[in-house]
């Protein structure tokens, strides 16, 4: 992670317009100017509300006509048409094929087929384009906080679907994003507001340890009086944990998993905060084989990990560490395969790119969209970053 970071607070939800106000009240989005690259007739109002007594931005995209029902491609083309950054314009892409896949594994049919209702209106292609604007801004890596979906139903153009909407379950399950009912029978995250989240989160869990520099406040449409109905963005540095080294190595030995479990496993530390995790094979007393489970985790996310590995694992018990570790700069760039947008992690030691790293479930989606090899598009994806890098 870079030393810049930005927390997003989902305890209340999130959505397409709720990331708009948090933004613009940090002042990294100029949403009307957004709204005016794009060759869309739409108003833009902000205006400051209290939602529980908190003070918070609220942006709305009203369409000043009746809008027609669009396809991923018509979306991707009036996104393609405005006059952007070709990392802004890659990752709104990213964003609603995203959606794409989610609705259309909802309705059992490809993504280029779903016919856009809610997410392709005027207001959604807003909301993602200057959304994205705003969290590039940012230039810091994203940490988003277990998000509350909401209970209930909601009623949407297919007719009342039940909350957690179908789509946001399919963003979640396409993501490393962690979700949980909340208090409020209502719905609390849209898929925009989550498709956001996942496209840029390169963590999940609580707030770092960080000076905190910012904090902006997005407001939803209800006003909640027993919960703030905002989005928090909150900005700053990472800041050591006191009382000592600030990582952590978690082990544990195991000899009686379901080996099909272990990917499963990796997965539910990295979503509860482990910058890494990984499996090394021992052999145990009386020759057992076995595998060491290790998590690598800052000391804010040590209980959060510890719960995970006894929670989904079949140890009881483990052992922990301090340790140091040293992190190159790292940013990211966007690159285009084939008409598919690819994310590249890029490190970089005294300024210099050492090394360039292709998103990998970037690279298996365009390999399947492309009908390519995946080692192929791999290759493409690589020499991209560093023609652009260069």
């Amino acid at each position: 992670m870079t030393d810049a970071v930005a927390w997003l607070d989902c305890s209340s939800g999130i959505s397409g317009d709720m990331v708009l106000g948090a933004l613009h009240s940090l002042g990294v989005v100029d949403v009307r100017e957004v709204a005016r690259q794009l060759p869309l007739d739409v108003d833009v109002e902000i205006s400051d509300v209290r939602r529980a007594g908190l003070a918070a931005t609220r942006v709305q995209v009203r369409p000043k006509a009746d809008q027609p029902h669009r396809h991923l491609a018509e979306v991707l083309e009036i996104v393609g048409r405005a006059d952007l950054d070709e990392a802004v314009r890659q990752s709104a892409s990213d964003v609603f094929e995203r959606l794409a896949r989610a609705e259309g594994a909802v309705h059992g049919v490809g993504p280029e087929t779903v016919e856009f209702h809610e997410v392709g209106a005027v207001d959604a292609i807003v909301d993602v384009v200057a959304g994205c604007v705003g969290l590039h801004a940012l230039a810091a890596d994203v940490v988003v906080s277990p998000i509350a979906l909401g209970a209930g139903t909601t009623r949407s153009q297919h007719g009342v679907l039940p909350v957690p909407a179908p789509a946001v379950l399919g963003l979640l399950a396409d993501s490393r994003l962690v979700g949980f009912s909340g208090e409020a029978d209502v719905e609390m995250a849209t898929p925009t507001g989550v498709a956001l989240a996942a496209a840029f989160a390169t963590g999940s869990g609580g707030m770092p340890a960080m000076s905190v520099t910012k904090i902006g406040l997005g407001a939803g449409g209800r006003d909640r009086p027993q919960q703030p109905n905002v989005l928090r963005v909150v900005t700053g540095t990472l800041a050591s944990a006191p009382g000592g080294s600030e990582w952590r190595l978690l082990e544990a030995n195991v000899d009686d998993l379901d080996p099909r479990l272990w990917p499963v496993v990796l997965d539910r530390l990295l979503a509860a905060g482990a910058a890494d995790a990984w499996l090394a094979p021992i052999v145990m007393k009386k020759g057992r084989p076995a595998h060491t489970l290790v998590a690598l985790a800052r000391d804010d996310f040590v209980d959060d990990v510890a719960t995970a590995i006894f929670a989904e694992s079949s140890t009881i018990g483990l052992r922990w560490s301090s340790v140091g570790k040293r992190e190159l700069d790292r940013d990211w760039v966007h690159v285009d395969v084939g008409g598919q947008p690819v994310r590249v992690k890029v490190a970089r030691l005294g300024g210099k790119v050492v090394n360039a790293s292709p998103e990998f479930d970037d690279v298996s989606r365009a390999a399947g969209a492309l009908g390519q090899p995946v080692k192929a598009v791999l290759s493409a994806a690589i020499a991209a970053a560093h023609a652009a890098l260069s």
